[in-house]
């Protein structure tokens, strides 16, 4: 019972963490003020935003699976690859997601996806850092 309080309470922790990071970009990017009328439905700015979200989230993923396989001591493969295809695709998220941010003319409920881009900003380099410490790992280990 108590091991699974220290998880629901680690994912609340996380989830806090990862929105005021977010809160945190959209404040630094002068996007924070809600909008005064918002824009129902799908909008070419908010498909881009949630691309560059959904890639920054895989390359969570992968950055997750290849620091999983760089603990692991036996087995084909140690991981390097899956870092730098982590490095890799949340530098081309969080580009993508500064460069949607930067065009950006409002706040959130605009049609802009500054929500999503600012997500997708903050996992993007969440990746990178998970990538980074993969690799260094990685050159620790060999002689």
């Amino acid at each position: 019972m108590k091991r699974i309080f220290f998880f629901v309470l680690a994912a609340l922790l996380a989830v806090t963490l990862f929105m005021g990071m977010v809160h945190a970009v959209l404040v630094v990017a002068h996007l924070s003020e809600p909008a005064a009328t918002t824009v129902p439905g799908t909008t070419p700015a908010r498909l881009w935003a949630t691309t560059a979200a959904g890639l920054a989230l895989f390359s969570v993923v992968i950055g997750g699976l290849a620091a999983r396989r760089s603990n692991v001591r036996i087995g084909i493969g140690s991981g390097r690859r899956g870092a730098i295809l982590a490095l890799a695709a949340g530098l081309i998220a969080m580009v993508n997601a500064g460069l949607i941010l930067a065009v950006a003319n409002g706040g959130p409920g605009t049609g802009n996806g500054v929500v999503g881009a600012a997500g997708a900003f903050v996992l993007g380099l969440i990746a990178m850092a998970i990538g980074g410490v993969v690799l260094v790992r990685q050159q620790r280990r060999q002689p």
